[in-house]
């Protein structure tokens, strides 16, 4: 079964075809590039044989550098070296407040809503950034393969939104990249274990790399990778861990902060070598020789547990959560998958081991394992295996919806939802003669507009003027496989139509994702109230409108002065109530009005029956009948 349509008609591919593919897993720490060759798949190395790139960029006066040799100039010139910018990818300025103080180099004080790195070279977006790095990927593979690349797979955390996702597709633009598609890092990790130990049941992919965590849950059965939920953290990973050893150090060697952006730097660069140690060590030396400070200790695998134990329990609060949206019990795991270079710190394995109650799988190095399963996906999608089984159902992270009268959320595709998937509804005019609907798409888990993300706005004008609900407004939502959304509004009746493409300018903070999902579920039942609420008030408003509107028509000729008085009076109480947060009360008055009207609203059916009978005879429409039933 495959993904999509892999050749253009008269261009399917043969045995002597073989059209060149890459994944790329452009990672906030290491970026690596993979392709299959005769079947086997593996990642490709720089010249001196180093499979890792290092996401560093070097901003020199006349050449820039990426990887080791821009490693080198970090503590050299910190403030044009630029380390984790995948970070930053679509994200705003708002949502540096904290991060900021974990890097040496600076932000550029703009009007932009993109936050911008100062360097040399002028004041540059993450994006621009990225793409230095995807184009010495692509170097790399071009050099190693000797042929044109037809395409890449390049994976991204599976929490990233809309604008995260469209950032790293500018990039591999900019990088002059044909991108064949996003994937998930989890589900990409997927794929290398599925394919290659032919694993079925449900697993648990936890993947924490060097800036951000994602834990997807997926389900595999007969090469069907269908991811159930998603969790994760777009800002938490082992630049987190490398921070709080560094706070512990600086702490040990009595000095009040890090210093300066080339000290910062060096202290770093120590903390994150002596994370790495304690892979493979119990305990490790560590030193500080900064002017008048020089300062040795001893850190071991306790006191690094113990500083970031914080961090590893966040994590398996985001892997709860995925659970109970996947509606998986614990022991219904079958195996956990880790990912990420940050899981080679044993404190992370055990814990992970302790929570989910078995060993996790590492056979795979979890540096290279979500490229190797990009460059599968690769191979597949360029029409290399026309026949291969394997199907990717990725999920949409949040719940995606327009506004409707009142201020509600109507949710189009409900979070988890597979993609790529297009879904409709069919939505109608409010009052009589509107010419245009404005459509806002939103974001997130609750029923209040208040409460959730705006994505975009459009208009759809002209509209033919009717009675209020008379025009039926179909509103499209279609997601593509890269988490991508394009939201469209027809009428149907008339064929007008619009559309939008929504890219946000940046992505949510990751405080604002973990409190749309946690108030979804703290507030469900108050959130259902207030949508109760809404819906009997825009209902109280419909009927009043009808009603005057009505009134203006032919109030005076079909109601007597007594009869008018008394719905006047019901309409005034059904005014002052519909304020009221009393739900019941509101309906209660809804139903009083339309029995006051019960006899009006007769007299004006009749009114219109006669209306248009006038001048015509009951045989003419037995006549028109009979004449459609012989032509039938």
């Amino acid at each position: 079964m495959a993904l999509i349509q892999i050749a253009e008609p008269g261009e399917s591919t043969t045995a002597h075809q073989h059209k060149l593919a890459v994944g790329i897993d452009l990672g906030t720490t290491n970026s690596l590039v993979a392709t299959v060759r005769s079947g086997e798949v593996s990642t490709l190395p720089d010249s001196s044989g180093q499979h890792l790139l290092p996401s560093v960029v070097h901003y020199a006066e006349n050449a820039i550098h990426v990887g080791s040799e821009a490693q080198s100039y970090s503590v050299t010139d910190p403030l044009n070296t630029v380390v984790s910018v995948k970070r930053f990818m679509g994200r705003g300025i708002e949502d540096l407040a904290v991060e900021e103080t974990h890097y040496s180099y600076e932000f550029s004080e703009t009007n932009s809503v993109i936050p911008r790195i100062k360097t040399r070279a002028g004041d540059l977006s993450a994006v621009e950034i990225s793409a230095e790095i995807l184009k010495a990927l692509k170097t790399r593979a071009l050099e190693t393969l000797g042929d044109e690349i037809n395409g890449a797979v390049i994976t991204v955390p599976a929490y990233f939104d809309d604008a995260q996702r469209q950032a790293t597709k500018d990039a591999a633009k900019l990088a002059d990249i044909k991108v064949l598609r996003l994937l998930n890092e989890p589900t990409a990790a997927a794929v290398a274990y599925g394919l290659d130990s032919g694993n079925q049941g449900v697993i648990a992919v936890f993947d924490l790399g060097g800036g951000t965590f994602d834990i997807s849950i997926l389900r595999l059965n007969n090469g069907v990778f269908e991811v159930l939920a998603t969790g994760g953290d777009s800002s938490l990973g082992g630049d987190d861990f490398d921070y709080v050893i560094a706070q512990w150090m600086i702490e040990q060697a009595g000095m009040d902060d890090m210093g300066d952006p080339a000290s910062k730097r060096l202290i770093m660069q120590q903390a994150r070598a002596a994370k790495e140690a304690l892979a493979g060590a119990e305990s490790t030396g560590v030193s500080l020789d900064l002017g008048d400070i020089h300062w040795q200790g001893t850190l071991d695998r306790e006191i690094l547990k113990a500083l970031i134990m914080p961090l590893i329990k966040k994590t398996l609060m985001s892997c709860r959560r995925a659970l109970r949206d996947a509606d998986i019990e614990k022991n219904n795991i079958d195996e956990v998958v880790m990912v990420g270079g940050s899981t080679r710190t044993l404190a992370v394995r055990e814990m992970v081991a302790e929570f989910f109650e078995c060993e996790p799988l590492t056979s795979i190095d979890p540096d290279k394992v979500v490229a190797t399963g990009a460059a599968l996906q690769a191979d597949v999608l360029v029409g290399n295996k026309p026949d291969d089984e394997m199907l990717l159902l990725d999920v949409i992270p949040l719940s995606l919806g327009i506004e409707t009268m009142g201020g509600l959320v109507e949710k189009i595709i409900h979070r988890n939802t597979g993609i790529p998937v297009a879904k409709a509804q069919d939505f109608t005019t409010y009052k009589d003669g509107q010419t245009a609907m404005a459509v806002h798409v939103l974001q997130g888990e609750r029923e209040l507009v208040a409460d959730s993300r705006s994505l975009a706005r459009f208009e759809l004008r002209g509209i033919p003027p009717q009675v209020a609900g008379a025009a039926r407004i179909r509103v499209t939502f279609q997601v593509d496989a890269d988490g991508l959304l394009i939201v469209s509004a027809r009428e149907e009746n008339s064929g007008v139509e619009a559309s939008i493409d929504v890219k946000p300018s940046y992505g949510l903070s990751d405080s604002e994702v973990e409190t749309m999902l946690r108030e979804s579920m703290e507030h469900a039942e108050d959130d259902m109230h207030s949508r109760s609420l809404r819906e009997q008030q825009v209902e109280a408003d419909r009927v009043l409108e009808a009603l005057d509107s009505a009134l203006a028509v032919d109030g005076e000729q079909l109601l007597s002065d007594q009869e008018r008085s008394e719905i006047m009076d019901v309409r005034q109480i059904l005014v002052e109530v519909k304020s009221d947060t009393d739900k019941e009360k509101i309906k209660q008055t809804i139903e009083r009005l339309e029995k006051a009207c019960e006899n009006y609203v007769a007299r004006r059916m009749n009114s219109n029956i006669k209306s248009a009978m006038q001048g015509h005879s009951i045989e003419e429409y037995a006549s028109d009948e009979r004449s459609e039933a012989e032509e039938s």
